[in-house]
């Protein structure tokens, strides 16, 4: 494909009403300079768009901001962390133009278009500290233009949007949540497709640095650029890409051990346990204050313990939380059983077995959600029942699929090249510069 020069990121979508300000002049095509606080909402067929007087500016189904020379615009109470145990709202800065599109829905999405390396500047402060080591923040800008372009690629080759996957059969439900192909711009802005919260707050000049210096780099396999995948800490051995979406294989994510030396893949669920239980060598295995201060952003440090974690509910709460979650009434929790795991023992497929109701839930990220009220962090996990409780030990946050973030900041500070750590986590890969 051509390589575009500007990407077009979702930050708001499905609102009848959005506010923000404009630092600075912008420009519409009939109307400008405008600047100070505005606001918009749908009118009679068409987004209406308001000044700090709350003047009509103009009145159409799309409207596009023009961004001045040195102009930010900030939209107010943006979700982050959506349906993830860390969700919050935040007001966000961001460069670039602000697009104002009307849906059939009668709702307004916000976009803004921006130049592709200045969106990864922010994904990489977005994604992990500004202070954290030059070979990790290079890492992951190959690793980000790599998924980012790539993603692109399959919504050229793919005309037919989709949202989600499932296959419901009596008795089952397996779905699979993929990057989602949107109808009105390139990618959103959370963590279903890549973090992005604003250019001007978070972005270090760190991160400014490794996207220059790995200005149009990718990785590639057998010439294509590689769908790249990552997830916050494997815990201890990374997860195959069916697991968690298409029940197919893809040769460079596979799974490897998160460490200098192999750890025995899970097979059985005796071996689960005894990896669940454990705490192995790794390199996502850190509880250094002052080194997960460096590599994570502050909201994310207050996920503790994810390399081992461990969740307690009692029956009647978990009876509710599935209730809610699922949609159905199970009933008296009876058993939770795990039916397929992955070779990290992450868990595609699960059972759930009530006196009312027995239901297999598949995959991994759709299990974690029916078992909490936001996300378990992983679906490598164990439980242990009795009378009045469940309690689940588990290893790991997010997929696992990929790249091991936690752990490859702390491969960078060990001495490992942006080269090396890529080539670790994705099996055969190379690094070309493409543009």
């Amino acid at each position: 494909m051509k390589h575009p020069l500007t990407i077009s990121v979702g930050i708001v979508d499905r609102q009848v009403e959005i506010f923000g300000h404009l630092d600075g002049n912008f420009f519409g095509d009939e109307f400008g300079p405008v600047s100070g606080q505005f606001s918009a909402k749908v009118m009679e067929e068409a987004i209406v768009l308001f000044d700090q007087a709350h003047r009509q500016i103009s009145r159409s189904p799309s409207i596009r901001l023009r961004a001045g020379k040195g102009s930010f615009f900030s939209l107010f109470n943006v979700t982050i962390g959506n349906r993830f145990h860390w969700e919050r709202t935040e007001d966000q800065t961001f460069q670039g133009d602000l697009i104002l599109c009307l849906r059939k829905e009668e709702m307004i999405c916000a976009i803004n278009e921006i130049p592709l390396e200045d969106y990864l500047i922010s994904v990489i402060s977005s994604e992990m500290g500004g202070e954290a080591p030059m070979e990790f923040l290079k890492t992951h800008a190959i690793l980000s233009r790599s998924w980012l372009l790539a993603s692109l690629d399959r919504k050229e080759e793919s005309k037919s949007p989709s949202i989600q996957t499932e296959k419901i059969t009596e008795g089952e439900i397996i779905r699979w949540y993929d990057r989602k192909d949107h109808d009105l711009f390139d990618v959103c802005s959370d963590d279903h497709c890549q973090r992005y919260q604003g250019i001007k707050k978070i972005v270090s000049e760190q991160a400014k640095e490794a996207v220059r210096k790995t200005h149009g780099m990718v990785m590639t396999f057998r010439d294509e650029v590689c769908d790249a995948r990552y997830s916050k800490a494997c815990g201890g051995i990374t997860e195959g890409f069916d697991t968690a979406w298409d029940d197919k294989r893809i040769p460079y994510l596979t799974s490897i051990s998160d460490a200098p030396f192999p750890h025995q893949q899970i097979r059985t669920e005796e071996e689960a346990s005894r990896w669940m239980l454990s705490n192995p060598e790794a390199y996502c295995h850190t509880t250094d204050e002052s080194l997960l201060k460096k590599i994570l952003p502050g909201f994310d440090r207050e996920t503790k313990n994810f390399f081992r974690w461990r969740i307690e509910y009692s029956r009647t709460e978990l009876e509710e939380i599935l209730r809610e979650k699922s949609g159905f009434d199970f009933g008296t929790l009876k058993e939770i059983v795990p039916l397929n795991r992955g070779p990290s023992g992450r868990i595609s497929l699960l059972k759930i077995v009530g006196l009312k109701k027995s239901m297999v839930v598949g995959k991994e990220l759709e299990i974690r959600r029916w078992l909490s009220r936001t996300h378990l962090y992983s679906s490598a996990f164990i439980v242990a029942a009795d009378a009045e409780r469940f309690i689940f030990h588990g290893a790991g946050w997010g997929h696992g699929v990929g790249l091991c973030q936690i752990g490859a900041a702390v491969m960078a500070i060990q001495g490992f090249s942006a080269e090396e750590i890529l080539r670790h986590y994705f099996t055969g890969v190379e690094i070309k510069k493409i543009y």
